[in-house]
Parts: C-alpha cells; sequence; structure tokens
C-alpha cells in the first residue's frame, strides 16, 4: 500500500450536492449499506491499524461537510479536527439466530437511519461469533463518499488479496484538522465561484474558434448535434408525474433487505447466449422478478421505469468520490421470450451510457438544485425501480487475516419501490435488494419471483435451480 498521490475536490459536486439537499426527506436519504462475510474473526489489533491508515490515505473517510452560508457553493469537505477513529467502529456478538438474518436485520435498521452529518460519513460494524464462526462486516457510508466503481478502488486500501501481506511501511501522515468560520466560509465560497466562472469562460475561449470553425464548415451537422444534444438535456429533465406500476404504488420509510446469488459464469453464458452482455441479462432477471410478481397481483406491466447509475468517471479523477450520472429509461416487462426481452433491454440501455447528456449531468444537477425539494422528490418517487452492476474483484482477499466469502450491496431506494444492486466477487454474483415495504408489503412473494425470474434468464445458457436465496431459512 502506498500513499495517495491525487488531485482532492474541496467541494462537493452539484450532482452530490442535488443528493445533500434532497435528504431533507428521509425517504431520498443516499446512504449505502456494504454487508461483508467474513471466514473467522479478523486480528482486532492489525485491523484498527489497518483502519488507521486506511483514513489517512482516503481523504473522504476523515472529512466532514460543512454548509457554506446562504448557499454561495456547494458544501464544503473539511478535515474534522475532532476526528477518532472508534467513534465510527463498532463490534458485538450477533444475536441468536446468529445467521445471515441476523446480519440483514441489523444492516436494514442502520440502512434507515441517517448518518451522523456532524462527523465523517461512515460507519462500520463487525458482527461476530456469527453460525460457522463467521464474522460480518457492515459497512454504511454516504453515496458522496464513493460510487460502485470507487468503492472498488477504495476497497484495494482496506483489503489485501493474502492473508498476511507483510509489512505495510510506515504510518502516513494523518491529514491536519480544519476549523473554518463563517468569515472563512463566505471567502472560500465566493472564491470556489470565481474559480468556476474563470475556468468555464477558460473553456468556452478555448474552444469557441473551433466550434465555430467546424459551424461554418459543417452547418447542417452542427445543427443536428446541437438539436440532438438539446432533445438529450430535455429528457434528463423531463417532469416524472405517474407510476409505471400499478401495484408497487406507495413508499414508506422502512425497509427490507434481503438477498440471493448465483454463478457468474452462469448469467454470462446466458447473454452471450442470447446476443446480449451481463449488465442486460441481470436487468432482464430482474424485469423477469417483477413481471411474476405483478402476475401474482393479477396485473400485467408492458414497461417499467428504471434508474440506473452510468459511470462518467475519467482517468485522472481523486480516488472515491461519486462519479455518476443517474439515467432513466424504461426498460420491457411483458416480453415473454427471455432472450428477446434481453435483446430490447440492450436496445434501450446501450443508448444511456452515450446519451448526449453525460456531459453536462454535473450542470444540470445545479439546476436542479434551484428547483423546490418538492417537486424534484415527488419525481424521484415515481421511479419504479434502481439497478446497479457493480463490476467486483476477480480474485479473493482477505480483512487482516479473515478472507471475505459474501459481499452484498444495498442502495438507497431515493423514492423507488426497490434498489437491486449486483456485486460480482470471485466467481459468484451477490445481489443485494433493498425494498421499500410500502411499496411492496410481501417481500418474501417478491424474493421468490425474483429468484424464478433470474432462473428464467439462467436457463437460456442450460442452467437452472442455481439461483439460491441465502436468507431463506430451509
Amino acid at each position: 500500500m502506498v500513499a495517495l498521490d491525487e488531485p482532492v475536490e474541496v467541494h462537493m459536486r452539484d450532482t452530490n450536492a442535488f443528493a445533500w439537499y434532497m435528504e431533507q426527506d428521509p425517504l431520498l436519504r443516499s446512504t449505502v449499506v456494504v454487508v461483508l462475510i467474513l471466514d473467522g474473526t479478523p486480528n482486532w489489533d492489525r485491523l484498527t491499524e489497518r483502519l488507521e491508515r486506511f483514513t489517512r490515505l482516503s481523504p473522504g473517510f476523515r472529512q466532514k461537510v460543512v454548509q457554506p452560508p446562504l448557499r454561495l457553493a456547494t458544501p464544503r469537505w473539511v478535515v474534522d479536527p475532532h476526528f477518532e477513529l472508534f467513534w465510527h467502529i463498532r463490534r458485538f456478538e450477533a444475536a441468536p439466530p446468529k445467521t445471515l438474518a441476523t446480519v440483514l436485520e441489523f444492516a436494514r435498521k442502520t440502512g434507515m437511519a441517517g448518518l451522523d452529518r456532524d462527523r465523517p460519513l461512515w460507519e462500520f460494524t463487525f458482527i461476530e461469533e456469527l453460525e460457522g464462526g463467521q464474522t460480518a462486516v457492515v459497512m454504511k457510508l454516504h453515496h458522496s463518499l464513493t460510487d460502485g466503481v470507487g468503492g472498488m478502488d477504495i476497497a484495494r486500501l482496506l483489503f489485501d488479496v493474502e492473508p498476511d501481506p507483510g509489512d505495510l511501511g510506515p504510518m502516513p501522515e494523518a491529514p491536519i484538522g480544519e476549523n473554518l468560520g463563517t468569515v472563512d466560509l463566505v471567502r472560500d465560497a465566493l472564491g470556489y465561484g470565481w474559480s468556476r466562472l474563470f475556468d468555464f469562460s477558460r473553456e468556452m475561449l478555448t474552444s469557441a474558434p473551433s466550434d465555430a470553425a467546424s459551424a461554418l464548415r459543417h452547418p447542417r451537422e452542427t445543427v443536428t448535434e446541437t438539436v440532438a444534444t438539446v432533445q438529450s438535456v430535455a429528457r434528463f429533465l423531463q417532469p416524472v408525474s405517474d407510476t409505471l406500476s400499478p401495484v408497487m404504488t406507495e413508499r414508506h420509510l422502512a425497509w427490507h433487505y434481503d438477498v440471493l446469488q448465483f454463478p457468474l459464469v452462469d448469467i454470462l453464458d446466458a447473454a452471450h447466449a442470447a446476443g446480449t452482455k451481463l449488465n442486460d441479462a441481470f436487468l432482464s432477471g430482474v424485469t423477469a422478478g417483477l413481471r411474476m410478481y405483478h402476475e401474482r397481483h393479477g396485473k400485467q406491466v408492458d414497461e417499467l421505469r428504471v434508474t440506473m447509475p452510468v459511470s462518467i468517471r475519467k482517468a485522472g479523477d481523486p480516488i472515491g468520490g461519486n462519479r455518476i450520472s443517474l439515467m432513466r429509461f424504461k426498460v420491457p416487462v411483458s416480453i415473454a421470450d427471455p432472450s428477446e426481452r434481453m435483446r430490447e433491454t440492450r436496445n434501450r440501455c446501450e443508448p444511456v451510457k452515450t446519451d448526449r447528456s453525460l456531459p453536462f449531468t454535473n450542470v444540470l444537477a445545479g439546476t436542479l438544485n434551484l428547483l423546490p425539494r418538492a417537486y424534484v422528490g415527488g419525481m424521484l418517487k415515481h421511479i419504479d425501480f434502481l439497478a446497479s452492476n457493480v463490476p467486483g474483484i476477480p480474485v479473493p482477499f482477505y480483512l487482516s487475516g479473515a478472507k471475505v466469502d459474501g459481499f452484498y450491496g444495498f442502495g438507497p431506494t431515493i423514492g423507488a419501490a426497490l434498489n437491486i444492486t449486483l456485486m460480482s466477487y470471485c466467481s459468484t454474483c451477490f445481489v443485494g435488494i433493498n425494498i421499500d415495504i410500502g411499496a411492496v408489503p410481501d417481500p418474501d412473494v417478491l424474493m421468490d419471483c425474483m429468484r424464478s425470474g433470474f432462473d428464467e434468464i439462467l436457463a437460456i445458457a442450460g442452467q437452472s435451480g442455481h439461483v439460491i436465496l441465502p436468507n431463506r431459512v430451509s
């Protein structure tokens, strides 16, 4: 492990500020929970030293958020002058039944609770003496600290690829705490505003001559490109006033966490057999499960509206941080043939990954920050589901000597009926599902449908019965 020499963002990007401001409504919290299952108990002395090192190498884990007066700028990150590692780490013995159910119940409750905004935005809880000698780690953090791809980079600072990595070298210097008064925050915010204006003006002046020359040489193409971009931005900002699902319409501040898993090779084979990709197979498994759930309730649904994160991370971006744009679009549900549905899902997904609005999402988020919270929040509550496919780590990794056996992520619903997150680790797909039980009051029924839905997808490659529900008591 080496010290990081990377740029550190002082102010939140507008996209993160958007999520921060939206949390005035608890239903729209951007809290992420990751559950690790370890094959034993990590060495506590080594672990605390590793966590201390980790927080010194990953800046966000020692920073808290302060709000400039009058919103003169987006919220600012400052190093917490009173940072105390053990405020963020907890450990206790598992309560009966000492199974995954115990862990998910704790994770659910901690996920529903907000983080302390006066401290760095994370908590790690170690649940020990589970059945079979396992230990669980419930990692709770704010989405502004990292996205899925950045989280995998951060994981490489915390975990090892061998049980004993040996000497890690000298402990890095701890960042110096910051105490900023109102005058400091105002001065800093004004300076930040001027720097953004300067950067924007410089970019415009730099690109204007070449843009103008291109427009003169290719006027028709320029007009076409401009119109397409404007239409894309309009779609991004388009209000959503209806919920497509006739069943999952209510929203409550009460969640249910559940999980399923299946072999990675099975879903890759299914995607290949249908001429699609992993993400298309994943989304089609979700929509198959949701189709079956609606049928259980005597309803038919042709399409559902999904929000899917698209990575906009570039080379040179700081480690961690949130570099995604949340793109919403409709996916097919009622197409009975799973291969055909996967191909149509791909047709819907591929344009989203290169949407013309993506380079402007930070600016657009700044525009949304000016709108009333209730208006924007109402839009979010009409999204049917969120889905994330996070590329995981292909090799086993260890936490202070204990091997990681399971790896589940639970994203926030931010107003949707459920959030489904697939994280691949070694040769297994671990799927965490965060369910709003106002929208889905019978989560066990939904989970049965999800298992059947993914079985339907895996059967394309001749596999069946490989999807399991680890939380289901046999």
